[in-house]
């Protein structure tokens, strides 16, 4: 993989020895004649026509995200969102009914709501912790399982082969958001699962420069998903935006592989932190779903989420005593970024659903950056220590544990 992240889908021969992907920075292509554009158009003759039709630069990151999903192929989009509203158009129609795991991206989570007043496309949350509730939670309308695993922001882990085998025992599909883990640390379809789609935004493209969105799968779907809904309700990726993710690309491995170290090293002290209840992170031995993340994912990832010993005017306070770590949405990027789910990334999210999907008042999230991990703890630890924690709520946090 630390080959193809660099070389997959390109030759420099083909582009006069450039050994950077060229950009290709053209909104149309000329044909070099009238009966070449009939041909390109009635699909007789390959070729580029227009660039929210295909791109030469945007082809060449499709094919080297296809070759590290392990996919047929890959399609680009102009964010992640873009990639996920185009999957799941692609795969309902009015009526369906899409399963989703117990947490959802808060965007997501408004997508399939805004499907379900306009279309009647309902959805149901399920934990998927064993088959039988996977199949307790399918019904004859049901046309796709959507999962995010590890689950934004609480670090939940889904079994994808276990679901992906239940999914086929009906004939459906399973989508999968890899955005946390990124294809370095999991590979959903390797495990059964049909599509995976990312927000390149983050680790892909890890250097908080650039909105995207990616998809992989089959080349039958995505050949029919990249002729319907990404074309014709045109969330296309730019050329440019194309050129930054194939750089961000190159160094993915060497990036995860320090973002791991870190979280790893924040982790055990978040741990034993008076002022911090609880901490979720999939490399975490006493968790349970512990045992899916060594049979499915290379190490734990960059992103922990933990609730501190207080009240949501203590998390902001919190986050607001920092000194140079960034409160900022999004994830993966070189510095280190931190946020208040509730009222940020999920706070599209009905009050009753973020209790249920376990996003509390008192939960931060925390992507761990590329600095020395001693620099981001320090922070840390200084704003942690400027909480003012009753006795009564210290009791009940040692209590609990």
């Amino acid at each position: 993989m630390e080959t193809s992240v660099i070389h997959e889908g390109y030759d420099s021969k083909d582009m006069l020895g450039s050994l950077t992907t060229p950009l290709f920075q053209t909104s149309t292509f000329t044909f070099e004649s009238a009966e070449q554009g009939e041909r390109r158009f009635a699909g007789d003759e390959d070729g580029y026509i227009y660039t929210r039709l295909g791109n030469p630069t945007v082809t060449v990151l499709e094919e080297r995200i296809a070759a590290l999903e392990n996919g047929e192929r890959g399609l680009a989009f102009g964010s992640g969102m873009a990639a996920v509203s185009a999957i799941l158009i692609a795969l309902t129609k009015a009526n369906d009914h899409v399963l989703c795991s117990s947490g959802l991206y808060g965007c997501t989570f408004g997508l399939l709501t805004m499907m379900k007043e306009k279309y009647n496309i309902t959805h149901d949350f399920s934990t998927m912790e064993t088959e039988d509730d996977v199949r307790a939670h399918i019904k004859p309308e049901t046309v796709c399982i959507y999962v995010e695993t590890p689950i934004n922001p609480t670090m939940k882990l889904i079994d994808l082969e276990m679901v992906a085998r239940v999914a086929k025992e009906y004939g459906i599909p399973v989508v999968v958001d890899n955005t946390f883990a990124s294809p370095y640390l999991q590979k959903p379809l390797d495990l059964g699962c049909d599509v995976v789609v990312h927000s390149a935004t983050k680790y892909i493209g890890g250097h908080g420069d650039v909105i995207a969105g990616l998809a992989v799968g089959k080349k039958e779907f995505l050949d029919e998903v990249a002729m319907t809904t990404l074309k014709d309700i045109g969330g296309v990726m730019a050329p440019f935006d194309a050129w930054l993710l194939l750089r961000g690309l190159k160094t993915l491995p060497v990036r995860m592989d320090r973002h791991c170290d870190n979280a790893e090293e924040i982790f055990k002290r978040l741990k034993d932190h008076p002022n911090v209840a609880n901490v979720y992170y999939p490399n975490d031995v006493t968790h349970s779903d512990y045992p899916i993340m060594k049979k499915q994912m290379r190490r734990g990832g960059g992103v922990i989420s933990f609730e501190i010993i207080g009240t949501k005017k203590d998390a902001q306070g919190f986050l607001n005593n920092l000194d140079f770590l960034k409160i900022a949405v999004s994830l993966g990027d070189a510095e280190t970024l931190i946020e208040h789910p509730a009222t940020m990334t999920h706070a599209v999210v009905p009050e009753e659903f973020q209790q249920h999907m376990g996003i509390t008042d008192q939960l931060i999230r925390l992507s761990v950056g590329l600095e020395a991990w001693q620099d981001i703890w320090a922070d840390l630890e200084q704003a942690l220590d400027k909480i003012s924690v009753s006795s009564d709520a210290y009791s009940k946090v040692l209590e609990s544990r």
